[in-house]
Formats: structure tokens, C-alpha cells, sequence
């Protein structure tokens, strides 16, 4: 299968490229980042049609939220392009999302099949990007990855690492709920998808990943300090933290992820298994 990855030169797509060469099973035409923001459909459409790719995998909105960012209203009328291009090419498209579709608000894993409530800035924005999908392309996929991290790049382990050097503690929440995954773990998620839609798997709709272990920001930076503790010294006031109003709710963004071992056989991996490697890779000189 012949895969057109879009935003290929983030944290996840670097990943990913390295799990599908390690198999060679597929080709894989890559999009940076840089290159995926388009001014204009006809420019989308240009960078698609030369590729005469059989699935796009679009990476772009992982990024954004591992960095802190959220999906914009060109993000949105970017991947309502690619939705349009993947219809008319009838070619399946794998769009990657975010379990901050849901509000938080309730304490159970959220499932495939309940609506999106969101109401900030960054759920309304990543709910109008998967609205697009779902009603642009048939032949779609919308799969929603829990918070990544990894050994390079912007995203919580790196952050809190990075913190290390410098004077002041790392403010971390300790409210929030989520379910961490690790970079390679998504690639091996998606890769499997992506062998079995070669394989003749005829799917569509949306799924969920994350890990099985729910934890706190300030819990998986805990847990990331104890790694790194074994390496380097490590402050004892590191991370702190974060002060919240006191009215302010706790929320949750852990996912149900029975749909895709049920259709694809993936079973969820614990993020804590990674946890010492990954820094071990990020300390190494």
C-alpha cells in the first residue's frame, strides 16, 4: 500500500515512519508540516494528486495538541481538503484526533459512540475537523490517541526533563485525568490499522487509544522524575503543583478502547513500561 503521510516530520510521524520501514511492507510518501499548511485547496489537491497515494494518514492535529496548540479554522478547513480529495479519489482517509472532543466532565472511559460536548476553543475545533471528515469521506477513519510523548520534541516528558536545568520548579496539574501513550506505541497502533485496511479490512468510523492507566500531569511527571533520578540528581522541588481555583472541576480524558481491539486485535499497552527507556534516550549524551 502506497501511504501519503501528512505532517510526516512531527514526534508521531517520525515514529511512525521507522515502524513501517522496520516492516517494509508499505511505501510512504511523506508531507512535513511546513508543507501541510496550504493557503488554498488547489495547492492541497496539487501536493495530493502527484502522490497518487491509496490512504492518507493525517497527523497534523497530534502535534498541535502535544504542543500546546489547539486546531484553528484553517486546520479545520485543511482537513475538510483532504476529506474532499480522499472522497473524489475514493481513497480512505485516517485522520488523528483527540480525546479533548468530550468535555471532561464525566469520570467515566469515554466510548466511540457518545457525542462530543466539548465547548472550549480547542474541543469546538477539534469536533468541526472531525464533523468534516465524518460527512466529506465515506471511506474514513478518526482515530483518538491519548496525550503522546517521547524523547525528542515538545510534549510532557521532554518538558519536565527540560525543566530539570533551569532554577525554578516545573508547575505540574494534578486534577486532570488522562491516559498517556507513548510515541512508538501509537505507531504500532497505527501501523496495524493500516496492515490490516491493506489486508481487504473494509472499516470505517471512529476509534479510540490510549493506555490503560489512568494518572495526573503532575503524576506521570513524577513518574518521569524517578526514572530520571536513577541517571542524573534530581531536586527534590523539581515540580511542584499547579495552583487551581478552588471551584474549578477536575476533568477526564481517558477513552474506551474495546472498539479497536474488538475490529483490529490491538490491546492496550502500560504507559509506565516506557517511562525508563524513554528517558534513558533522552539523558543519553
Amino acid at each position: 500500500m502506497h501511504i501519503l503521510l501528512i505532517a510526516a516530520d512531527t514526534l508521531l510521524g517520525v515514529t511512525l515512519q521507522s515502524t513501517l520501514a522496520r516492516w517494509g511492507r508499505h511505501r510512504v510518501t511523506t508531507v512535513s508540516q511546513a508543507v501541510s499548511r496550504w493557503k488554498s485547496e488547489r495547492h492541497a489537491k496539487k501536493a495530493v494528486r502527484r502522490v497518487d497515494a491509496d490512504i492518507i494518514v493525517d497527523l497534523r492535529t497530534p502535534q498541535l495538541m502535544a504542543a500546546g496548540d489547539w486546531v484553528q479554522p484553517i486546520d479545520v478547513q485543511r482537513t475538510h481538503w483532504l476529506a474532499k480529495i480522499c472522497s473524489r479519489a475514493g481513497i480512505p482517509y485516517l485522520y488523528l484526533s483527540d480525546p479533548r472532543v468530550f468535555s471532561g466532565l464525566l469520570s467515566h472511559l469515554y466510548r466511540e459512540q457518545e457525542a462530543p460536548d466539548a465547548d472550549d476553543a480547542p474541543g469546538l475545533g477539534l469536533i468541526a475537523a472531525e464533523d468534516h471528515v465524518r460527512a466529506t469521506c465515506e471511506n474514513h477513519m478518526v482515530l483518538r490517541l491519548g496525550p503522546l510523548f517521547a524523547s525528542f520534541d515538545n510534549n510532557l516528558l521532554t518538558q519536565v526533563l527540560a525543566s530539570l536545568s533551569s532554577q525554578a520548579p516545573l508547575a505540574v496539574d494534578d486534577l486532570d485525568q488522562l491516559c498517556p501513550v507513548e510515541a512508538s506505541d501509537a505507531a504500532r497502533v497505527i501501523s496495524g490499522v493500516l496492515d490490516q485496511l491493506d489486508a481487504g479490512a473494509a472499516v470505517t468510523g471512529t476509534f479510540h487509544y490510549n493506555s490503560p492507566d489512568r494518572t495526573t500531569a503532575y503524576g506521570f511527571a513524577e513518574a518521569v522524575l524517578a526514572a530520571a533520578s536513577q541517571f542524573i540528581k534530581v531536586a527534590d522541588d523539581a515540580i511542584v503543583r499547579l495552583e487551581h481555583d478552588p471551584d474549578r472541576v477536575a476533568r477526564n480524558w481517558s477513552l474506551d478502547c474495546r472498539e479497536i481491539r474488538d475490529t483490529f486485535a490491538i490491546k492496550q499497552v502500560a504507559w509506565r513500561g516506557f517511562i525508563s527507556s524513554t528517558v534513558k534516550l533522552y539523558l543519553a549524551p
